[in-house]
């Protein structure tokens, strides 16, 4: 039989299957499984089976299906040259985390060269966030409307345009809608996420997600170290340019990427999808799955119903405080460390914020050097929060990871209310900050693995819409709530943590070892485990 794999055994009657019979299609009844009998010999069938844990050979791809899904493509290709490349250009537009480090550097500069009180200092870092809060669900509609590339694409050139533009601000006004604008811009960037966990075959997604977060931390390091050779020369409105530069990057390199292929097969274009493919197949040097590529039921896509069906409700609004926390605490952290190191330790803070309302209200203090080498260490952090992550996401999986990263960022911010010295202080900020960005990271892999395929960037950008709720909230937390008292505002920091724990817990679905899930129409799970799985007592001939 062309193209079949040979099977050999004692009889000369072979039941086999034709060249591509779909499993599928014998759910819906229809039997692939022929029988040859030659003349004049026994008829009884013996099967022959692999043994267990026999790996099909490469060149047979599939050979028992004539019909495929691009998540049986994905996994067949693997993980190789391609999906590097996709990782690096990916990751230059998540380095926008220096469009987001920023904000740390600079409202004390401002502050201090415009004389701006610290309601307004506050509302240049909200700006931003309102900016990405009311964008975010609209950017995850366009990329299930019109392709993750497109969405992409359209938000990294706005946030480069106007990161570039807000370095030229003459007034505080102007600045503050210019970095509104950003923020709106930055809204849409997470969805490189969803471009990029569907490229993945399921054993290297949360990795390989958690490693372009990495980028993530780079930014902030480099921002860090951007601001301490720039700001003491040619000062903040150099700083917003430069900024742009990871932006600039992947706006030259763009043209490379692909389309999703699961969000072309989703919109009718499967011959889009299988070129994308076999692309993808011949920069790796691995075999294409044989026969036809096929999904199983065209659907509406980005329609917000679709998260509140009854497998999602639940799931939803527990992701959407999730969510709301990670952003409130890791953004009211960045903040926080600044206002921290300026005073030396948390006992003395409430004492020289009276000093300071006793002499003006608008006396301020810049960053001296000594601030922004404390703050590169706790910026640091963020790799040691990858790897924690890195290790622990797939031996306790995605649900208990964000929970132990709540806890330990609220545990060391009740342990801020001790009297320590500056030295225990970098310390306990370095392992907040390295566990809360690890929480985030979570809530990355786990939100594109739940939601399937017609509403996966809607999901997304309604989550991260909600972040922006949080981010919004927490610089009148951590720098207005923070003059009457540093006490309540870390207990408000630890207390919300705590919830999002015992939310992580109560998630209904955990996604470790499931694929992405196509069709919003079937139980969750359903198609998702494999066609290597099955339960002890099936057939698997």
């Amino acid at each position: 039989l062309e193209g079949s794999m040979p099977v050999f055994c004692a009889f000369r009657v072979v039941k086999f299957r034709r060249t591509g019979e779909s499993l599928r299609s014998e759910e819906d009844g229809i039997s692939g499984e022929h029988e040859v009998q030659i003349e004049g010999v026994r008829t009884e069938l013996e099967p022959v089976e692999l043994g267990d844990g026999a790996a099909v050979p490469k060149e047979f791809a599939n050979p028992t299906d004539d019909t495929f899904m691009v998540e049986d493509a994905v996994e067949a290709i693997g993980f190789g040259k391609f999906q590097w490349k996709l990782s690096v250009i990916t990751g230059l537009a998540w380095a926008n985390a220096m469009e987001m480090m920023i904000l740390s550097i600079l409202a004390p500069q401002l502050h201090c060269e415009w004389r701006l009180p610290s309601w307004q200092v506050a509302l240049l870092t909200s700006v931003v966030f309102v900016g990405m809060m009311s964008s975010s669900t609209l950017w995850g509609n366009i990329s299930d409307q019109y392709g993750r590339k497109t969405g992409l694409k359209i938000s990294v050139l706005w946030t480069l345009y106007y990161g570039i533009l807000s370095g030229f601000a003459p007034i505080y006004s102007w600045i503050l809608v210019l970095r509104g604008l950003v923020g709106f811009g930055i809204g849409g960037v997470p969805q490189s996420v969803t471009l990029y966990a569907e490229f993945l075959p399921m054993k290297a997604r949360a990795k390989c997600i958690l490693l372009i977060e990495v980028f993530w931390a780079l930014g902030t390091v480099f921002e860090v170290l951007l601001a301490v050779v720039v700001m003491p020369t040619l000062g903040w409105r150099w700083l917003l340019i430069l900024s742009a530069l990871p932006l600039l990057l992947f706006a030259g390199l763009c043209f490379w990427l692909p389309e999703s292929a699961r969000y072309d097969v989703l919109s009718g274009n499967q011959e889009k999808a299988l070129a994308t493919l076999k692309r993808i197949a011949t920069e790796n040097g691995a075999p294409m799955p044989l026969g036809k590529l096929v999904v199983s039921r065209q659907e509406d896509r980005g329609k917000m119903r679709d998260l509140f069906t009854p497998h999602f409700r639940w799931t939803t609004l527990l992701l959407w405080f999730i969510w709301f926390s990670n952003a409130f605490s890791y953004y009211g952290l960045v903040l926080l460390t600044t206002e921290l190191f300026q005073a030396g330790d948390v006992c003395s803070i409430s004492s020289r914020r009276q000093e300071v309302k006793a002499k003006c209200s608008l006396t301020c203090e810049y960053l001296t050097e000594e601030d922004y080498t404390d703050l590169l260490w706790t910026t640091l952090s963020e790799f040691p929060g990858v790897l924690v992550t890195l290790w622990i996401i797939d031996r306790i999986g995605r649900k208990k990871t964000m929970a132990l990263s709540f806890l330990v960022f609220s545990f060391c911010s009740l342990l801020l209310f001790l009297c320590v010295g500056r030295n225990v202080l970098t310390v306990l900020l370095f392992i907040a900050r390295a566990f809360i960005s690890g929480g985030f990271q979570a809530a990355y892999v786990y939100t594109p693995e739940v939601y399937p395929t017609a509403t996966r960037a809607l999901g997304l950008g309604t989550c991260s819409g909600m972040a922006r709720v949080g981010a919004l909230i927490t610089p009148f937390i951590a720098q207005v709530m923070l003059e009457s008292s540093v006490y309540l505002t870390l207990l408000v920091y630890s207390g919300c943590c705590l919830l999002a724990a015992l939310a992580s817990c109560f998630l209904p679905i955990e996604t470790k070892g499931r694929g992405l899930q196509e069709s919003s129409h079937k139980e969750w799970g359903q198609e998702m485990v494999g066609r290597g799985s099955h339960s002890p007592g099936e057939s698997q001939e």
